[in-house]
């Protein structure tokens, strides 16, 4: 069965060709600059990369790229479109309503775009990618996998907010969480590279990256996420500064008279590690900068390891212990002294790694110390086989 995933931006498409009999990328790459004079796009299959510059001014175009690309590249080994059996797309926000993926008809389609206004940059631009492929495949089953979905499973107590009942329920506004499909990947495939039933464990995965997250994951299901309402919330990020009290929000506003879209500019695209630091977003620039003495830099990154290890130690409370800790995502698969400043003094709970294991980056390696009473790993996330794996289950009823 081969399966196309679809990430659509506002402004790019991600996409990757995927055969589920043994799990095999078939090919992978990206559109870019969609609306822009010149646009990009890069098809990688079987060691072949092709990067072509192009006028490309829609999604519908975009997709018609990519379907063209994946048949006329005979590295891809793919005949016809005929024989991509379904599309599954990444959607960020699913509100309250999903739980698990649902193959798309109009009233998804409504659905996702109602919840635009709680993610204004990302579903509008995953309808365009659904719509694209709609007109380029008419019939061909199409699947929403949400950010969200995962996160169903909490409680009351832990999604809502100290807010006026009238209000929250009249928006919306609880906590929703994101990065649910990586959440559920890393988290599924510790337990079985421990050789457990993840329906036994306590896990706290870290999704560290530009954007960050934490996951508090007990017997299988989510009993707290550090992203809420949206994914601003919790840890400090590449340009996102987090958990933050709201009255100083309110206070920058008054007296620098921002409007509520320039403060969310300011939240989202000029804070956190880019904005404390005033060097980057990136770990490595901002690593290069304190190896020059660069004492904002500095406090950058203590902030963000300090914020993740207070949500571990949260999340630890709140399950009544843990059995594993796994480390993901861009910083957290490729950063080893980061993964080891954050496990360190932490003994007390039983978390403690081997410096000489934990220097790997991209593997999948338990990198616990001897003795360890909770296992910590390394687990490199794999989202778009997570969400074909749910792509197949939602639109023929079945595993793979």
């Amino acid at each position: 069965m081969i399966i196309l995933v679809i990430n659509s931006g506002s402004s790019s498409l991600k996409f990757q060709l995927l055969n589920m009999d043994d799990e095999s990328v078939m090919a992978q790459g990206q559109v870019e600059k969609i609306g822009l004079p010149e646009g990009i796009f890069t098809i990688k299959a079987g060691g072949l990369k092709n990067k072509t510059n192009l006028e490309i001014p829609n999604h519908e175009v975009a997709v018609e790229l990519v379907l063209k690309g994946l048949v006329e590249t005979p590295e891809v080994g793919l005949k016809s479109l005929d024989a991509i059996d379904a599309v599954g797309h990444r959607i960020v926000q699913g509100g309250d309503t999903f739980s698990k993926a649902a193959l798309i008809d109009d009233t998804v389609h409504e659905q996702i775009a109602e919840y635009g206004t709680m993610a204004p940059l990302h579903n509008p631009a995953h309808l365009k990618g659904i719509d694209a492929c709609a007109k380029v495949m008419p019939g061909k089953p199409q699947v929403a996998v949400f950010d969200t979905a995962f996160h169903q499973s909490m409680s009351p107590v832990a999604y809502t907010y100290g807010l006026p009942k009238q209000y929250a329920e009249k928006y919306k506004i609880r906590r929703y969480g994101a990065h649910g499909t990586s959440h559920k990947y890393v988290s599924h495939r510790v337990a079985e590279l421990m050789g457990k039933p993840i329906e036994e464990l306590k896990i706290i995965t870290c999704h560290l990256g530009n954007g960050s997250s934490i996951a508090a994951i007990q017997n299988g299901k989510v009993v707290d996420t550090s992203m809420g309402f949206t994914p601003h919330e919790g840890l400090l990020m590449g340009t996102r500064c987090g958990d933050i009290d709201a009255t100083a929000v309110l206070y920058l506003m008054k007296h620098e008279n921002f409007d509520a879209d320039q403060m969310d500019h300011i939240l989202n695209k000029e804070s956190g590690l880019a904005g404390v630091s005033g060097v980057s977003s990136d770990f490595r620039d901002i690593d290069e900068a304190i190896a020059h003495g660069d004492h904002n830099a500095e406090l950058a990154r203590k902030m963000f390891i300090y914020r993740v290890k207070k949500y571990i130690g949260s999340y630890v409370a709140v399950m009544n212990g843990v059995d594993a800790i796994v480390f993901t995502a861009g910083i957290g698969e490729n950063g080893p002294d980061v993964r080891e400043e954050i496990c360190a003094d932490m003994d007390y709970l039983g978390i403690a790694i081997d410096a000489e294991v934990n220097n790997v980056r991209g593997k999948e390696v338990n990198v616990s110390a001897a003795g360890a009473r909770v296992q910590t790993w390394v687990v490199p996330t794999n989202e778009e086989l997570a969400i074909a794996e749910e792509t197949v289950e939602a639109a023929f009823g079945k595993q793979n």
